[in-house]
């Protein structure tokens, strides 16, 4: 299902993220912290929160209330980092539709107070290609959903697992709100059970995102389960660059220095996955390595 060089990239990079394990307790913690508040905040960003990165940050670090913010916006950040600390929680178990409600309640703590029950109501989805189910078939769907996500019945990779459950998931919208919120944390508690970086879907994707589970919505899920694929290859790309000699990252224009490519064309390279890199805001940077691989297996 998922493009075979983009699964040998992100198995390699897996197996030597695997190899400096247990890693630095300094590094990984602050690692974590990072991820955690760029998850918070891009998760909640696709939604339509209108937090920054920095203030969401201030919010989560240093309990500030940021002017000119609504309180709901604040509760959303507040939460969705509790949300995070309840998956960790739950490594060890199974996913079950306790964990999932009392997921969903944790994201809505304070916000709605539905929060953790199924809708009973039905629900359209402004742009999608499909609505919803009838609220009186969430709960069986939702029973068939648990029973694909403990048994993982078509046997696959890790990322393809993750990728599809997040897939059903929202298409079954089984509750009022935080449906995404919580498909990317069901996301991220499968890839985490297997060791993964937290892996985070960013803002300034959000319409490649949106584009992908539509196309999944029309039969096709092989873009979406990509689409995540880079979003756990960037995800390992950064937790490599801090132990990995070499794979410091630089812009594209400091990449195209000393080899015959423009930054235009490295860029090119990147948006196709020509070449490893990664999207750090709006911003493409790589590795020189990168750049001299994709050298070699040019003239090769």
């Amino acid at each position: 299902m998922m493009d075979k060089k983009l699964l040998q990239r992100i198995e390699s990079k897996k197996k030597d993220l695997d190899k400096h394990r247990p890693l630095p307790k300094e590094v990984l913690e602050e690692l974590r912290k990072q991820f955690e508040i760029e998850l918070t905040y891009n998760s909640n960003a696709i939604e339509g929160n209108s937090l920054t990165l920095k203030e969401t940050k201030l919010v989560l670090e240093h309990g500030i209330t940021i002017k000119g913010k609504s309180l709901k916006e604040h509760f959303e950040a507040i939460n969705h980092k509790e949300a995070i600390d309840f998956i960790e929680d739950m490594l060890k178990g199974s996913i079950t539709e306790d964990l999932v409600k009392k997921l969903n309640g944790v994201v809505l703590e304070k916000i709605d107070d539905r929060g953790g029950r199924y809708r009973d109501i039905n629900v359209r989805i402004l742009g999608a290609v499909k609505s919803p189910p009838q609220a009186d078939k969430v709960p069986r769907l939702m029973k068939e959903f648990i029973e694909y996500a403990q048994a993982n019945p078509e046997k696959l990779n890790h990322i393809e697992f993750a990728a599809v459950l997040h897939y059903k998931f929202v298409a079954i919208h089984p509750f009022v709100d935080g449906n995404g919120r919580v498909a990317r944390l069901i996301m991220n508690l499968v890839l985490m059970k297997h060791r993964y970086p937290i892996t985070i879907v960013l803002k300034v994707d959000r319409k490649k995102y949106y584009d992908c589970l539509k196309k999944a919505d029309l039969g096709d899920v092989k873009p979406f389960v990509n689409f995540i694929g880079y979003c756990v290859n960037r995800s390992l790309d950064i937790y490599l660059s801090t132990f990995r000699k070499g794979m410091e990252y630089i812009s594209l224009t400091e990449a195209a220095k000393d080899t015959p490519y423009s930054q235009d064309y490295l860029s090119l390279l990147a948006r196709k996955g020509r070449i490893d890199a990664v999207k750090l805001g709006r911003n493409w940077v790589t590795t020189r390595k990168a750049v001299q691989d994709y050298m070699k297996n040019k003239r090769k």
